[in-house]
């Protein structure tokens, strides 16, 4: 199953230029619905409101980062199922390992580019 580009994305970055660079990504691929959360706990909150089809969300952030919205995500029986791309600047094996672990569909490293994003995005719509 493809994601379609009506897909509702949240996109989740304490650092704005991120949440710009990933938006205007996401655009390039034809995605047009795109809701932005600056931590874990705004996005929950948009959660519990409006259903997204995709979260990506950086690992690094304050007060809740996105490897505990990732917890939090998998722990909700209402959001469990959400296709959750984590991304990082960190490739550390040991936090591929623990996002792994813990439900994450795919792990984008930073710098990326718009076919790395869709080739991820891809691979998380291929196992939906």
């Amino acid at each position: 199953m493809a994601f379609d580009a009506g897909t509702s994305i949240l996109v989740v970055d304490d650092y704005q230029t991120m949440v710009r660079i990933i938006r205007n990504l996401l655009k390039q691929l034809g995605f047009e619905n795109v809701d932005e959360a600056s931590d874990g706990s705004e996005a929950l909150a948009k959660m519990r409101e409006k259903r997204y089809g995709l979260i990506i969300s950086d690992w690094n952030m304050q007060p809740m980062t996105g490897y505990e919205l990732l917890k939090q995500v998998r722990a909700d029986r209402e959001l469990h199922s959400t296709p959750f791309i984590m991304v990082t600047a960190e490739s550390k094996t040991e936090n591929v390992i623990a996002a792994k672990r813990a439900g994450v569909n795919n792990y984008i490293v930073k710098p990326f580019n718009a076919q790395t994003l869709k080739a991820k995005i891809d691979a998380v719509a291929g196992a939906t």
